[in-house]
């Protein structure tokens, strides 16, 4: 009796690399050694951190070739992957099950027996007219990199260096620092009110000044209409409101869409993003073809928006989970995203996960928002800094998203809350949390513990509270207390409030009564936490008093033109 014969060896061809497409070929050589896995990538670099290319135009990350992780030849010889590079897909015959792939030299047809997508995306391009001219640049890739490091390299040194980034984006800001560590006089242009979009505008402000503290020129709230040469022969940016802003060159970033044009003309099932929609497995329409990365659709943790959410993290995990599904092993379903970022700006940092105010408001969502300004260490060990925190809860508790800026400990604390999110943890759950405490490293009151301590109080009705853009409303209808200490009053106060330290309020309370007249009291402290405590006397003497939330600090991020100086209110 002849043996069975062993089945022959899956044909795995995956379209894109660097980081969806990489993992998942990576993880499929190492469930299965006698695969055949063809990577095709029609750049030149199949695997690079593309999240480092600013940081290699800065001059922070010195050498370029430290970006390219791997080569054709590396992934050979530690993998037995075949990479071939400059290998173009122009169509999929999904009845054949073969690519078109174009090269220098010719096309050929390859066929396979699961075909894994990972196309990425491409910039979005503006209406701006100009866009050809060439001052103007992207910063997706290692040829963009090059061009604009070439660009810099290239500018005189013996005049000022003019650069103008359009687009205050994640990459938009990183562009920003990069360029004005390599010395040029930048410019932002950003369509939005404020600087980093997925930011709530309550935070955005801290990142305002910082940039314009390093000599960074906003225009905010405009977007780029033109892009021409100048009388110097150089660049000549003309916004939409009638600024024109010369330049030696120009940045653009203002987005990015999914690279679904294969899958859309291969008749793969596209969502209304142009997105390519994919199950828990990573499956497309047709059960022969995966989809990862930033051009697939995915569905937020929050509030069930679907559609593209391009971060490296995402298509890492996406690529592992199709590479499983791909050899018929048990897979892990895609749990939906929560969008978790996080971004330097000169000395600050802004991060944010889950669900913003306005994502919430879009979705319908009730929810309450609590905000602190806790130090990243003890107060009282030297060095201690800021983290403005704000986050959103649902009625019942749930955390529902959070934001944090600051110069130290924010990764820690976003990183605490993206975690909290996904197990949906509550804000009696945060109050709970058990976290690394000594002084140079924390507080025994973490500001995570303080965000759900003050949930607690604000969802219980132990502290009601109002907010800072309820400002008006609040100064027609309500007496405004001041429980700050006098040094505090001075550097900035509503001169409508009457200014009653915290220390002394038990003793004033008629006082207060009197100036009140029957009418409620708006309570305001420097962050919240003294304003709870003078919230509480007043409840327990009778009348109706709020809390602000997040003080005098949050009052002045929203009404930046209540105090002067700002800083001294913003530190």
């Amino acid at each position: 009796m002849s043996p069975t014969p062993e089945p022959a060896p899956r044909r795995l061809v995956v379209v894109g690399g660097v980081a969806g497409g990489m993992s998942a070929a990576a993880r499929a050589r190492r469930l299965d050694e006698s695969a055949s896995i063809v990577v095709l990538e029609q750049s030149a670099h199949v695997s690079f951190a593309s999240c480092g290319l600013p940081y290699h135009l800065s001059g922070e990350i010195e050498s370029r070739d430290a970006l390219l992780l791997h080569t054709p030849a590396s992934l050979h010889a530690a993998l037995a992957l075949d990479v071939r590079t400059g290998h173009r897909v122009t169509a999929i015959d999904r009845a054949a099950r073969t690519v078109a792939v174009a090269t220098a030299d010719g096309t050929y047809d390859l066929p396979y027996d699961a075909l894994l997508l990972a196309p990425g995306a491409m910039a979005v391009r503006p209406p701006v007219d100009g866009l050809d001219h060439p001052a103007v640049h992207t910063l997706r890739t290692v040829p963009d990199l090059d061009a604009l490091t070439a660009r810099v390299a290239a500018l005189p040194a013996d005049r000022p260096r003019r650069a103008v980034v359009v687009g205050a984006g994640f990459i938009g800001l990183e562009a920003v620092e990069a360029l004005a560590h390599r010395g040029l006089d930048v410019t932002l242009v950003e369509l939005a009110d404020h600087v980093l979009p997925p930011l709530d505008p309550e935070l955005a402000p801290l990142l305002a000044d910082e940039l314009r503290a390093h000599g960074v020129a906003l225009h905010l709230g405009v977007a780029a209409r033109s892009v021409t040469t100048g009388a110097d022969g150089a660049a000549l940016v003309t916004l939409t409101d009638g600024t024109r802003v010369p330049a030696d060159l120009v940045v653009v970033n203002v987005g990015v869409r999914p690279a679904s044009d294969l899958a859309r003309d291969a008749g793969l099932t596209l969502g209304a993003t142009g997105a390519i929609i994919v199950d828990a497995d990573q499956r497309t329409s047709d059960p022969h073809v995966w989809a990862v990365g930033d051009a697939v659709e995915v569905t937020h943790a929050v509030t069930g928006a679907v559609g593209p959410v391009p971060l490296a993290g995402p298509a890492n995990r996406q690529g592992r989970r199709a590479a499983d599904a791909m050899l018929g092993r048990r897979t892990t379903p895609q749990a939906p995203v929560l969008g978790t970022a996080i971004v330097r700006v000169f000395g600050l940092t802004a991060a944010v996960t889950g669900a913003s105010q306005a994502a919430l408001a879009r979705a319908g969502i009730e929810h309450e928002v609590v905000r602190v300004h806790g130090g990243h260490h003890a107060g009282y060990f030297p060095g201690a800094q800021a983290v403005h925190l704000v986050a959103s809860f649902a009625p019942d508790g749930r955390l529902l998203g959070a934001q944090a800026v600051g110069r130290a400990g924010v990764d820690k604390r976003i990183d605490v809350l993206a975690t909290a999110l996904r197990a949906g943890m509550t804000a009696d759950d945060l109050a709970e949390l058990e976290l690394a405490y000594a002084p140079p490293y924390g507080a025994a009151k973490d500001p995570v513990n303080m965000l759900g301590f003050v949930a607690q109080n604000v969802l219980d009705g132990t502290m009601p509270q109002w907010h800072a853009a309820d400002l008006d409303a609040v100064r027609a209808t309500h007496l405004v207390l001041d429980v700050r200490t006098a040094a505090e009053h001075a550097r900035g106060h509503l001169d409508e409030a009457l200014h009653v330290p915290h220390t002394e309020l038990r003793d004033r309370l008629d006082e207060v009564r009197a100036a009140a007249a029957g009418r409620p009291v708006a309570v305001h402290c420097q962050s919240g936490v003294r304003a709870h405590i003078a919230t509480r006397v007043l409840l327990h003497a009778g009348l109706e008093a709020r809390n602000l939330s997040g003080g005098w600090l949050s009052l002045v991020l929203t009404h930046p033109d209540l105090v002067r100086p700002l800083q001294g209110a913003r530190s």
